[in-house]
């Protein structure tokens, strides 16, 4: 039977992670050919009152932890064989999450009516525009917020397969729908309806997964107290962390509109675009192994079993995550200026600062998930409450000075802050053998990405990258020379053969 369950789930991880990089690889093709014309056709300002709109409104639509209860709650009774208490948490929970969406119906309408006070930047046109955008979007919100719970259930299931088709069939209608709108000259108002149309769809779309999937029926009448206090006592501290989290990308344009300018959450918003598309590549397989992870922890043995997982799918996130940012380092200042213009250069420092702490703590993927198995979030929220308080602290003081670059700046120190804590964590407190992760993961693939920049910038010197022809030309050869130097640099004789194999196979097909 666990053989069964294994090879069904080494199916399930390996297909949706296929169609997860698919539904990447579309998101990120049709944003950068989309977003500059979307930005011209709706115009600078209006961009900026709808990324506003949305960083305003997500601040405070929080889940209070219950997704990610029920992602934790619902893989747990799995692997203990608990099926009968899955419907009756799931009970529980919907029952909470009805009361949390009154909350924060009353706090976005407090906030609706304060918005002219809050943005004093801002013109009375931008004001009124703002308002509208965000009455609709919070509407939209408001309505989807207690699905949330889909994606966890899914995955409890292990049916990546059906998260990311969704995700793929979202990415098509979000484009198609917002190209048509823009065709038909229906504007800025547009772009948030389209938002909301596609989003209830894909709601409509799990559910019908989850009735057809499996034989979950949730039972509303259930009470248990005991269960609410254990639903209570991990998801306070998880509500916390996701308020903090609040405390990076989604207040810093509301900290920009404060001291600097609407020109300057602009700008912002492209960071937001691009470092949004480096964050679904390398946590395409983000959530997959909560479920493994699970099984694993009732084994004898985990945490030798947890840390080998860490290294081999911690390996894997940084070299991706290494490619990223040494392709950027080398042409993204020439990607930025041939996308977007010379107005949001800036953009280029801004992202290469937010994405370097990725590439350390993207690799702690497994111990992350070990974390929530484990009901230790209350260690993240700690952590998660010091990196927001001092991004907000850094924000505010370099953001008046240097705008977009200080604001950057202060997000690259506290995330960097961020994988030194989780690390000591990790060791401390799961007693994961992180001096060999450091040693296999972080020591063992950081020479691609110093060899990959250092000649990337060699070859920026003496041929010129103002076509985009000639960027992707120099684009491939960044990607040749960095697989390269990982397959003889960083990877074992078995990786390595595992690579050519799978190359070649891809080769003939």
């Amino acid at each position: 039977m666990n053989k069964d369950i294994e090879k069904s789930s080494k199916k399930q991880i390996t297909f949706g992670a296929v169609l997860s990089y698919v539904s990447i690889a579309v998101n990120i093709l049709a944003g950068l050919l989309y977003t500059p014309w979307m930005i011209r056709t709706i115009g600078k300002s209006d961009y900026s009152l709808f990324t506003l709109a949305h960083s305003l409104i997500t601040m405070f639509l929080v889940d209070f932890g219950l997704s990610s209860a029920t992602g934790r709650f619902v893989s747990v009774y799995r692997a203990k064989g608990e099926e009968h208490k899955i419907n009756q948490f799931l009970g529980a929970v919907y029952k909470l999450y009805i009361l949390v969406d009154f909350v924060i119906m009353i706090i976005l309408t407090v906030i609706f009516f304060r918005i002219s006070s809050i943005y004093v930047k801002l013109s009375p046109e931008e004001i009124y525009r703002l308002k509208i955008v965000f009455v609709i979007s919070a509407a939209y919100s408001l309505i989807s917020f207690p699905f949330v719970t889909l994606n966890g259930i899914l995955t409890a299931y292990e049916k990546f397969i059906y998260i990311k088709l969704g995700d793929l069939i979202y990415r098509f209608l979000i484009v198609g729908l917002m190209v048509i709108a823009l065709l038909n000259g229906f504007g800025l108002y547009a772009l948030v309806i389209v938002n909301a149309v596609a989003g209830l769809s894909i709601i409509a779309y799990k559910l019908y997964i989850i009735k057809r999937q499996t034989k979950i029926k949730v039972d509303f009448r259930y009470r248990d107290k005991s269960l609410v206090k254990q639903i209570f006592g991990f998801s306070v501290w998880v509500t916390i962390s996701v308020f903090a989290q609040r405390l990076i990308f989604n207040i810093t344009p509301s900290i920009l509109g404060i001291v600097a300018s609407s020109g300057a959450i602009a700008v912002f918003g492209i960071i937001i675009t691009i470092e949004g598309y480096v964050y679904m590549l390398t946590s395409a397989i983000g959530g997959m192994f909560m479920p493994k992870v699970s099984r694993m922890d009732i084994e004898e043995d985990s945490n030798k079993k947890v840390t080998d997982l860490l290294i081999k799918v911690g390996r894997f996130q940084y070299g991706l995550t290494g490619l990223v940012i040494s392709g950027f380092f080398v042409i993204g200042h020439s990607f930025i200026k041939l996308w977007m213009g010379d107005d949001y250069l800036d953009a280029y420092t801004g992202i290469l600062l937010v994405l370097i702490p990725g590439v350390f703590f993207n690799s702690l993927e497994i111990a992350n998930t070990t974390l929530i198995v484990r009901n230790k979030v209350k260690l993240q929220s700690i952590i998660t409450v010091i990196v927001g308080v001092v991004n907000v602290a850094l924000s505010f003081v370099l953001s008046r000075f240097y705008g977009v670059i200080g604001a950057s700046a202060s997000i690259f120190v506290a995330y960097m802050i961020r994988v030194a804590l989780y690390v000591y964590i990790d060791w401390k407190v799961l007693h994961l053998d992180m001096k060999r992760f450091i040693k296999d993961c972080y020591l063992k693939m950081l020479p691609p990405i110093l060899i990959t920049c250092l000649l990337g910038y060699a070859i920026n010197s003496v041929v010129n990258t103002n076509s985009w022809i000639m960027l992707m030309a120099v684009g491939l050869a960044v990607c040749i020379i960095y697989i390269l130097s990982v397959a003889f640099i960083s990877l074992n004789k078995n990786e390595r053969k595992s690579l050519f194999s799978l190359a070649k196979s891809v080769i003939k097909r």
